[in-house]
């Protein structure tokens, strides 16, 4: 990965580590599981887009050094991970 995206992934991370650690107290206070899993389903969404920013840049990263054929294959592989993510 380069190294212009990793203090954004790491600020997304450090927001995700709190979201998990807010998880975790609702479920000592008590709260029911359909809002649990609601921020459950947010965890997740949230780390499939961090996940998608470092495939991204590393995608990107690949673009700078590779010939165009190379640079094609590459821009096909970024939209279909970003089709699954």
């Amino acid at each position: 990965m380069t190294h212009h995206k990793l203090p954004e992934v790491k600020k997304r991370l450090a927001r995700i580590e709190g979201h998990v650690k807010g998880i975790s107290k609702m479920i000592d206070g008590g709260k029911g599981y359909p809002e649990i899993v609601q921020q459950i389903t947010a965890v997740r969404a949230a780390l499939d887009s961090t996940m998608e920013i470092i495939i991204q840049d590393l995608v990107d990263h690949v673009n700078l050094n590779t010939n165009t054929k190379g640079k094609k294959a590459a821009s096909d592989l970024k939209d279909t991970v970003s089709k699954i993510l």
